[in-house]
């Protein structure tokens, strides 16, 4: 049974990455229904992605600091993305919105999880350029390449999602993940995540 749950999870994961817009829309308009799996599979999309590439992150300081960056790229993104995540919602309702809470939790969960997959596709251009270029001036260039990538990918997705949901109105709420980036990239400098070993 619970094998069947995680299974549909993760199928259903598929389809957000492929079509974000559709998946968030059968939900808003009540045509499918999905179980906490689902939700669960999305959110861990998300944190095997900021995890894994967090931890290519640490690869010139060895490996306390490759265990140190997995963990502080996901408590940082997680809380960048989840601290705004109420505004969004409050925000866009005083803006005119009719979105359900839970359709707004999903637009973002969506574009989340996507970003977690970008970020995770993002590993091997990471590894590479730390690998053939270990250099920390340069690996800070790379990272910074990568994560402003996936920041513009994660704000189409959004917008392309939430144009979907309501597609009455005029303008997508994009500065949530404006927001979201600002308070990641001060948590990312306060954990030091962007410290890169000297080699």
């Amino acid at each position: 049974m619970l094998r069947d749950q995680l299974r549909n999870g993760i199928t259903h994961v598929g389809l957000a990455l492929r079509d974000p817009e559709a998946f968030a829309r059968y939900w808003n308009d009540g045509q499918k229904l999905y179980a906490w799996p689902v939700w669960l599979a999305l959110l861990a999309t998300a944190v095997v992605g900021t995890t894994t590439y967090g931890m290519t992150m640490g690869l010139l300081g060895g490996a306390g600091d490759i265990f140190y960056k997995g963990f502080i790229c996901t408590l940082s993104a997680g809380l960048a993305w989840a601290i705004p995540l109420p505004a969004l919602y409050i925000l866009n309702s005083l803006s005119g919105s009719r979105l359900r809470a839970s359709s707004t939790l999903l637009a973002a969960l969506v574009t989340v999880s996507w970003g977690g997959l970008a970020m995770l596709a993002s590993i091997p251009i990471n590894w590479f350029f730390t690998a053939t270029i270990p250099h920390a001036g340069f690996v800070l260039l790379v990272n910074l390449i990568v994560f402003a990538g996936v920041g513009v990918s994660m704000m189409d997705v959004f917008r392309r999602v939430m144009a979907r949901l309501e597609p009455k109105r005029d303008i997508a709420p994009v500065w949530w993940l404006v927001l979201v980036g600002a308070l990641g990239s001060e948590l990312f400098y306060f954990f030091g995540l962007f410290h890169f070993a000297q080699v």
